[in-house]
């Protein structure tokens, strides 16, 4: 599926007035993509992400799914920071909730729950809670449950972030692979440069509040890709570009002066 945003316009209501978190995003998002987004802390990333998920309301501009499902199959699966998973409900019911939003029933969602489980190395853990998992894990979890919903479209808010250098390069070999044998559109917010290059078709750059599109560019390392491969000079010129893009949207926040 493909995504289209039009003229997105975001603003929040204040104590102060309204402020701005969005200005006029225009954004194509092609079908089976890997289409990272980077930026200043604060420049709107989470805010266009739940837009796309409907989950929020822009103030002014369109979204348009186009070739979307029929009605009873959900757009979107949202995953986040802090992996969003239910501490009331067991891994396996957690994995399980998007198919339980779309109506399947309890026998059938279990199974295919416990068929993902098995292959991301959860199975032992099924029953088990969210706070007896460690961070990886918990994280693993929320992917299955990304995945088995199986969206069109994969939207995620810098879900490793958290995570220690060793797990998140274990993770993102699992969400390649992942992605590589479902071909879902994946939408990916991330602060680390060289984690979009890895991940990413192509690597968009948003400007500081309020957000706008500042620069597109395209990743053209062939997959499977490996961490050796950012020292290459092409890819170190192009972690270089991005860079000095983000770096001049974040000087003039530094040299603001302090309240």
């Amino acid at each position: 599926m493909e995504v289209s945003c039009q003229k997105i316009t975001k603003y929040f209501p204040t104590r102060n007035g309204l402020v701005a978190a969005l200005n006029q995003i225009d954004l194509h998002v092609r079908s089976h993509e890997f289409l990272c987004v980077v930026g200043p802390s604060g420049c709107g990333k989470t805010t266009l992400l739940k837009i796309i998920a409907g989950i929020q309301a822009p103030t002014s501009g369109t979204i348009h799914f186009i070739d979307p499902p029929s009605k009873n199959v959900l757009r979107c699966a949202m995953v986040f920071q802090d992996h969003g998973l239910f501490p009331w409900m067991n891994i396996l019911d957690n994995v399980a909730f998007g198919l339980e939003t779309q109506g399947v029933t309890p026998p059938v969602r279990r199974k295919a729950a416990a068929q993902w489980l098995d292959a991301i190395g959860l199975a032992p853990f099924a029953k088990n809670y969210p706070h007896e998992l460690s961070g990886g894990m918990r994280q693993r979890a929320a992917l299955g449950r990304a995945f088995i919903a199986n969206t069109p479209v994969l939207l995620m808010d810098e879900p490793f972030s958290a995570l220690d250098a060793q797990m998140r390069v274990i993770l993102q070999a699992e969400l390649t692979q992942l992605w590589a044998e479902r071909k879902q559109t994946v939408v990916y917010v991330t602060h680390d440069i060289d984690e979009a290059i890895l991940l990413g078709d192509r690597i968009l750059v948003m400007s500081r509040r309020p957000g706008r599109i500042l620069e597109e560019y395209p990743v053209s390392l062939p997959r499977p890709r490996l961490l050796q491969q950012l020292d290459l000079p092409a890819i170190a010129e192009l972690k270089s570009r991005i860079w000095r893009t983000i770096q001049a949207e974040v000087q003039p926040i530094l040299r603001e002066p302090q309240s």
